[in-house]
C-alpha cells in the first residue's frame, strides 16, 4: 500500500512537471494573437523598438484593411522635439502618398490602458462613425492589448495585428536573453491586468 502511494505521488509529480514544461515551452506563443479584419480604422500603439508597428500597419492600410490609420506618439519632449513631431515628419518621408490618411495621435499616458483612453478621443474626432478597429502592436503585446481595448472601449469591434519585433521577442524565448526578459515581463503585465487592473478600469 505504501509503495502504491509512493508510486502515485511520483506519477503526479512527473505529470505536473510535464504540464509545467509544456506551459513554459508555449509561454511565448500564447501571448500572440494575429487576426486583423477589414475595419473602419487602424490604431498603431506606441512602444516598439523603432518603426516596426507603423510599417506593419502601413502595409495593412495599403492592402485595403482600412482607409484611415492613427499612429499613437507620446507627447514627451526630447532635445526640443516631441515624438509626435518626429512621427509626422517620418510619415511624409516614408509614405507621402498615404499621408492624407495617416494621422498622429499625441498622448501623455505611459501605459496601454491610459494610451487607449486617449486614443478614443482621436477616433471620435478623426472617424466619428467608426464601429470597427484594428490594433497594431508588437506580437508579444497583442493578447493584452486586445483584452484592454475590448474592456475599455467596448463600443468598437476590435481585431488585432501582430507586428514581429525580433529584437525584443521570439516564441523560442529561452534562446535569447532579451526574448526571455520580454516574455516574463509581458506575462507579469498580463496577470496584473487580468486579476487586478481590469476590475479597477472603467
Amino acid at each position: 500500500m505504501t509503495q502504491r502511494k509512493a508510486f502515485s505521488g511520483l506519477f503526479v509529480c512527473v505529470l505536473l512537471l510535464i504540464i509545467a514544461g509544456i506551459l513554459m515551452y508555449r509561454a511565448g506563443t500564447f501571448l500572440i494573437l494575429d487576426n486583423p479584419e477589414r475595419s473602419d480604422i487602424i490604431v498603431v500603439l506606441s512602444g516598439d523598438s523603432g518603426d516596426v508597428r507603423f510599417l506593419h500597419a502601413l502595409n495593412l492600410l495599403r492592402n485595403g484593411y482600412s482607409q484611415e490609420l492613427i499612429l499613437d506618439a507620446p507627447d514627451w519632449v526630447l532635445y526640443g522635439r516631441t515624438e509626435s513631431d518626429l512621427a509626422r515628419e517620418y510619415i511624409q518621408t516614408v509614405a507621402p502618398e498615404n499621408a492624407a490618411h495617416v494621422h498622429v495621435c499625441s498622448f501623455k499616458g505611459d501605459a496601454t490602458l491610459l494610451e487607449l483612453r486617449e486614443v478614443a478621443k482621436c477616433i471620435h474626432t478623426l472617424a466619428p462613425r467608426a464601429k470597427t478597429a484594428i490594433i497594431v502592436t508588437s506580437d508579444f503585446h497583442t493578447r493584452r492589448a486586445l483584452s484592454i481595448a475590448e474592456h475599455v472601449l467596448p463600443e468598437y469591434k476590435w481585431s488585432v495585428a501582430a507586428a514581429p519585433d525580433v529584437l525584443r521577442f521570439g516564441t523560442a524565448w529561452w534562446q535569447n536573453r532579451e526574448w526571455a526578459k520580454t516574455t516574463m515581463t509581458e506575462w507579469q503585465k498580463l496577470f496584473w491586468w487580468m486579476i487586478v487592473e481590469r476590475f479597477q478600469a472603467r
